[in-house]
């Protein structure tokens, strides 16, 4: 397969799940977002085809499809990826303090849209509709991508501009071996704390008379739900497969890959992205109990 970067594609009208994953493979190594947006759209139209005929379509093994390295997916050019504690930090009441708050959460949806592709490219074990999931999650986080990207350019700026860090891509490469892992820990962890912190995002924006970014982040959060969501409904199917209870296999992996579940957790939403209230109640009741407080630092 070509490493070039193309504009389009001629793959065949055919859906199949091979030429899926290769398409969502190339699309991976294009470094810039508005590059993969056709192959994006492509993806779309061969994933309606794959949702129509997903009973009669056998798994694809990874012998027919050259799977990319996590650690050669194209990355947008101008981005300066540093560690979390170079980050300049910007006051909030400030244009430039929204204006990097709209930066940081446009990286996570550029991240966002490489992880939904790379969970359809990658883990070709997992029924059909396991792809079809992932690149309409895909599409809709280009989507946030472009929205926020116009925000930031209304305040006189783009992408790029800032500096980012990497802490979400580098919990994809980790989990790159291992399907439950992946579906575990992006989705559930990482992409779940989103739904926490966003609400108190668009009550800031609003505050500050920005009402066209808060509503791009209600959407951006009415979204999520469903990523996560699907994140969920798929380890449950990981763990079913492998004869394991879901709960106390998500911990173990959060504790093995030492992460954390901090609260204050969004029940409403989180319970409508598939987690129980009473595992809410009760991680919020352990992490109080070792940590005093809750605290309000993202997880991604």
């Amino acid at each position: 397969m070509s490493r070039r970067c193309r504009r389009g594609s001629t793959v065949s009208a055919v859906s199949s799940v091979a030429s899926v994953r290769r398409l969502a493979g190339e699309a991976l190594r294009c470094p810039e977002p508005a590059d993969k947006a056709p192959m994006i759209a492509e993806l779309v139209e061969l994933a309606v085809g794959l949702d129509a005929a997903a009973e009669g379509i056998a798994v694809v093994g990874d012998d027919e499809v050259d799977v990319l390295d996590p650690r050669d997916v194209g990355r947008p050019h101008r981005i300066d990826l540093v560690a979390p504690r170079d980050l300049k930090r910007r006051t909030w009441g400030t244009e430039a303090g929204r204006f990097a708050t709209l930066h940081a959460l446009a990286h996570i949806e550029a991240n966002a849209v490489n992880l939904a592709l790379d969970a359809a490219h990658r883990f070709g074990a997992m029924p059909p509709a396991f792809t079809v999931d992932w690149i309409r999650v895909a599409a809709e986080e280009l989507s946030h991508f472009e929205a926020l990207g116009e925000r930031l350019t209304v305040l006189g700026g783009s992408y790029g501009d800032l500096a980012a860090h990497d802490g979400l891509w580098d919990i994809a490469v980790r989990t790159a071996h291992d399907v439950g892992a992946r579906m575990a820990l992006v989705p559930l962890v990482f992409e779940a704390r989103g739904l926490d912190v966003t609400p108190g995002l668009i009550e800031r924006f609003e505050r500050h008379g920005d009402d066209a970014s808060a509503a791009v982040l209600r959407v951006v959060l009415r979204d999520e739900i469903g990523h996560v969501e699907v994140g969920s409904r798929w380890f449950t199917h990981v763990c079913t497969e492998r004869a394991l209870d879901p709960i106390p296999e998500f911990e173990r992996l959060v504790a093995e890959y030492s992460l954390l579940l901090v609260p204050p957790f969004n029940v409403e939403a989180r319970c409508a992205a598939g987690f129980s209230v009473d595992d809410l109640h009760r991680w919020e009741a352990e992490f109080l109990g070792s940590r005093g407080s809750p605290s309000s630092t993202t997880g991604a």
